[in-house]
């Protein structure tokens, strides 16, 4: 399959594209894509390194004729967001992605496609492999770990980069131009329970939910989907008011900057209710499904009688659990006040886990306003302590503030407008790109962002699209061209 989509216009592109997507690079894990791009940057006897966090940079002198313009840096991350689906079989830390072709998309089979952000590494190392593309000296920035805390972006010490504009390619809509994005923070509840025996004349059920469109919590997270474990705890919720449900495990979701897909619980009901129990939950469950029809026509909610598990979580942290999720806000806290249309604050309540007297709920918060972001984490915490949590933030970062007057951008945007002879959507995201992170060290760095059509990121619905590809491809060729001359 992965033959295939070398053979793709641009073959500069997914030529790479495919190659790198033959490399596990799971975020966290990146050592062997690190190595893949150090051996590619020496392969063409090119200026190459690895700073002390793991960001690899690899350096190429201006094409002939292009010695006076200003030093670029191409920057995008290694790293992908690893999901799949529950029947999928596939080791992110030992296979590279299966890949297939899909009229104008390319795909993955069952998994997330990497293309969000492989196809701007491809990009870049496309430019490097040149030698009939006009471009100025270039300074590629591969960056690791944007995905689940942006260390790499964090990490980057200034002073080590010397080119003075930064095209970022990692944006996700082939008409849009991004001049600034959303920080984030990290919402992580714990706390401990006793499990206790599970009463006797009980039946045990294993619920499921799967079959949501998942997708970005900050692109998509305005757009309604489902929340598997939001969805869970009003099922929960019910059980518990209604018929004394208890809860005995609970796994749900999986990364924080991925909408939860997928949710599995194991309770228990006493024998006598459980067809009270089973008449009303599915009448909930109709309910449910009724709500999200449209947005979400294959969502699954299954019930199915399992063995009686031994213990089950006391009564009293069960209740805290269950209502503090329910208090928990998921979704757009604010919209932004500037910019019609963008999501300013939002949190996805990303990770449920109850197993063996742990508690673990995993949150991310993002908001293009840092005293925003903050106000929503309290909130999280609150509702979280009130329950008896103990509540941690950790890898926050800062939005990247919009600059109207960049020379980049002003320049990047009429460049499409005369290529496409329509405006661009010049626009700031709800997503965390790093330009925020990396201005921090290199303020007076000129940034803007750009990219291909990527559909379904952070979900095994991802896909890119073939005839985007070429558009953007022209683009970035376009913009390479006429990057400006040195003051």
């Amino acid at each position: 399959m992965n033959s295939d989509i070398k053979n793709l216009e641009p073959k500069a592109i997914w030529k790479n594209f495919a190659l790198l997507n033959a490399v596990p690079r799971p975020s966290k894990k990146e050592e062997r894509v690190i190595q893949f791009m150090v051996d590619f940057g020496k392969s063409l006897n090119l200026e190459t390194m690895v700073d002390k966090v793991g960001n690899v940079i690899i350096r190429k002198p201006a094409s002939s004729g292009m010695e006076n313009r200003k030093m670029i840096v191409m920057q995008s991350h290694l790293d992908m967001v690893h999901q799949k689906n529950s029947d999928t079989v596939f080791d992110f830390d030992t296979e590279g992605i299966k890949m297939f072709i899909d009229g104008d998309w390319v795909k993955a089979d069952g998994t997330t496609l990497g293309a969000d952000n492989g196809l701007g590494v491809a990009s870049i190392m496309a430019i490097l492999e040149s030698t009939d593309i006009a471009h100025p000296a270039v300074e590629a920035l591969f960056t690791i770990d944007e995905e689940t805390g942006m260390t790499g972006a964090m990490g980057l010490e200034g002073g080590i980069l010397e080119g003075e504009i930064l095209l970022n390619l990692d944006t996700e809509d082939d008409d849009e131009i991004s001049m600034g994005c959303a920080g984030g923070v990290d919402v992580t509840a714990t706390r401990t329970y006793n499990e206790e025996t599970t009463p006797d004349n009980t039946t045990a059920f294993e619920i499921s939910i799967t079959g949501l469109n998942g997708g970005h919590s900050g692109m998509d997270i305005h757009k309604g989907l489902g929340n598997a474990n939001k969805i869970m705890n009003r099922l929960l919720f019910d059980g518990f008011t209604n018929f004394g449900l208890r809860v005995a495990e609970i796994n749900g979701g999986s990364l924080r900057n991925a909408i939860p897909r997928e949710s599995f619980s194991t309770v228990v009901i006493d024998t006598v209710s459980k067809e009270p129990f089973l008449f009303e939950i599915q009448e909930l469950i109709n309910s449910i499904k009724a709500e999200f029809s449209l947005l979400e026509p294959n969502l699954s909610i299954e019930l199915k009688t399992v063995e009686t598990p031994k213990k089950v979580m006391d009564l009293g942290v069960q209740e805290g659990l269950i209502k503090s999720i329910y208090t928990a806000l998921n979704g757009v806290y604010r919209m932004s006040p500037d910019i019609e249309g963008l999501v300013e604050t939002s949190n996805n309540i990303a990770r449920v886990i109850v197993k063996e007297g742990k508690i673990k709920i995993g949150c991310l918060t993002r908001s293009s306003s840092d005293s925003n972001k903050w106000d929503l984490a309290n909130s999280l915490r609150s509702a979280f302590e009130l329950a008896g949590f103990d509540v941690e933030f950790s890898g926050s970062y800062p939005g990247w503030l919009p600059n109207l007057d960049s020379e980049i951008l002003k320049m990047v945007a009429k460049l499409y407008e005369d290529l496409h002879h329509e405006k661009p959507n010049v626009a700031a995201c709800h997503a965390g790109l790093e330009c925020g992170l990396l201005g921090q060290n290199y303020p007076e760095m000129d940034m803007v962002s750009f990219g291909p059509n990527i559909r379904g990121p952070h979900s095994p619905d991802e896909r890119a699209q073939i005839s985007s590809t070429q558009k953007y491809w022209k683009f970035l060729l376009e913009v390479l061209k006429n990057i400006p001359s040195k003051n």
